[in-house]
């Protein structure tokens, strides 16, 4: 019988030799990892493409800083540089993208209900007038019902308009301790006679007022200057708005006298226009300061028409930039003047939630200052270089449309931008 050959275990050499191959190959691939880690940390390009969509963590541009430092000379300059993924409307935008996609979502999705009661002949449903310096609540009211927004089955609604015009009853001579008893009425009333507001306590709920007496007349009921949302044309931080729930409605005088201006830099000539009345501790330390200065054209009353045909409205055309101090309120209408006739507005109150704050880069198309600024007005001004103000002034003119109201309301006009704020606040749970 032939023998048969019992294997034999490997040498411990063998099992040696195979034992350090695997070591090394470990600490090789170790090494590459880690090198590999070290080159991203200093290649950008590793990290995020040029074209790469911003993102909640996105650093923004530097914005306008303004020194304390009374020395002319110690005056922080605007950055206004541009964004780098080169796409020049994007500029304007915190984040582009997502504003364009929650926009489509809303005008596919958005639904409003606007609750029938109240006689439109009186002081509801339908707006005073469309024009002077409260346009804004009359145009909204109008814009609503000429918009695909609105529902007739409240249970379809995202949220639910009240339709209580404080514009109307101030054009009737309304008091406001009387405008505080009607409005609770009737608020009262919607929610002994539907089941909505109880449902969230009014968080679905918001109205609309441009006049400030509006905003003051809405305090008589805690629960709707608590929980519902107001879209008030006077936004300040520090007279109860709550910037997270409330909405900035721009004050916009229309119509507008004249064309809106922008690409037209070689006009301007002039530093920086005002005038108005001297309504607010703001405006009457502008005028005292800079009245007779000979590169600021600051103006201590209304231009009187006397003068000449729309001679107020011409100086916006030939201006750089239009300063824009609060007045009894933070807002101004002059705002949304400087913007339409392509003048950079400079933006001189404090604590103002500027309208569309969360969806427009104000810092790119126009100059923020804090009051205390107005002593250093014209440096902080000259600071910025003739190519920034270029930069802002183009800025400017690509948000022109969202600071115009029309009839019937068209894409990303002033309503469209309101419905959008509304469209971020209306998810509540129902209970």
């Amino acid at each position: 019988m032939s023998a048969v050959k019992i294997s034999q275990p490997p040498s411990s050499a063998t099992f040696c030799s195979l034992r350090g191959s695997v070591l090394t190959l470990a600490i090789v691939t170790f090494l590459s990892f880690s090198y590999l880690s070290l080159k991203s940390i200093h290649s950008p390009s590793l990290l995020s493409s040029p074209s790469a969509e911003p993102t909640l963590g996105t650093v923004q541009p530097s914005v306008p800083q303004v020194t304390d430092d009374a020395d002319a000379d110690n005056v922080a300059k605007v950055s206004v540089s541009g964004d780098e993924s080169g796409n020049e409307e994007d500029d304007v935008y915190h984040l582009p993208k997502v504003f364009r996609l929650n926009y489509e979502e809303m005008e596919k999705r958005f639904k409003v209900y606007i609750y029938p009661d109240g006689d439109p002949n009186t002081y509801y449903q339908t707006p005073r007038k469309l024009t002077g310096k409260y346009a804004s609540e009359g145009y909204f009211f109008q814009n609503l019902r000429e918009s695909n927004f609105v529902t007739e089955d409240p249970d379809r609604a995202d949220l639910f308009f009240i339709p209580i015009s404080c514009h109307k009853m101030r054009g009737k001579g309304i008091s406001y301790e009387n405008m505080t008893i009607i409005i609770q009425k009737y608020v009262e009333g919607l929610i002994s006679k539907y089941p909505y507001w109880n449902r969230t306590l009014g968080a679905d709920h918001f109205f609309v007022t441009c006049h400030d007496v509006g905003v003051r007349a809405t305090e008589g009921l805690p629960l709707l200057v608590k929980n519902s949302i107001r879209v008030v044309c006077s936004p300040s931080y520090d007279v109860g708005f709550i910037p997270h729930k409330d909405v900035a409605l721009p004050q916009v005088l229309q119509p507008f006298a004249l064309p809106a201006g922008g690409n037209d830099v070689e006009n301007r000539t002039m530093l920086g226009f005002w005038a108005g009345h001297r309504n607010s501790k703001i405006r009457v330390i502008l005028a005292r300061v800079w009245e007779n200065d000979t590169e600021l054209d600051i103006s201590n009353n209304r231009i009187n028409r006397a003068t000449g045909h729309l001679v107020y409205q011409k100086k916006f055309y030939r201006t750089k930039f239009c300063i824009c101090p609060g007045g009894s309120q933070v807002n101004s209408a002059r705002i949304a003047d400087s913007i339409h006739y392509g003048c950079v507005p400079v933006i001189l109150s404090n604590y103002y939630d500027l309208p569309f704050n969360d969806v427009l880069n104000w810092h790119k198309f126009s100059v923020i200052l804090k009051e205390k600024d107005v002593y250093q007005l014209k440096q902080i001004l000259k600071n910025i270089t003739q190519e920034e103000f270029v930069t802002l002034h183009n800025n400017l003119v690509k948000i022109q449309k969202h600071f115009q109201w029309n009839s019937p309301p068209i894409k990303h006009d002033t309503f469209h931008m309101v419905m959008y704020e509304l469209w971020l606040r209306h998810h509540v749970i129902k209970y």
